[in-house]
């Protein structure tokens, strides 16, 4: 749990080195172009991993407010 905080890169690498391969209209996935689903996906994905670093990161311990 010691490299916790290198999830944070998975959002950047996402969304801005894989964009380009995810250009494109086709497949309609739920309806919405591809690279609108992309970023969609990656937003959501995002809020996950901000979830995840946040319950397993040393640092936060004992700094819940009541």
């Amino acid at each position: 749990m010691k490299n916790i905080k290198l999830l944070l890169w998975l959002p950047f690498v996402g969304m801005l080195l894989f964009l380009p391969l995810a250009n494109r209209v086709e497949p309609y996935i739920l309806g919405l172009p591809f690279l609108l689903f992309w970023i969609v996906a990656w937003m959501v994905l995002s809020s996950i991993i901000l979830t995840v670093i946040y319950r397993f990161d040393p640092d936060n311990k004992g700094s819940d407010v009541e």
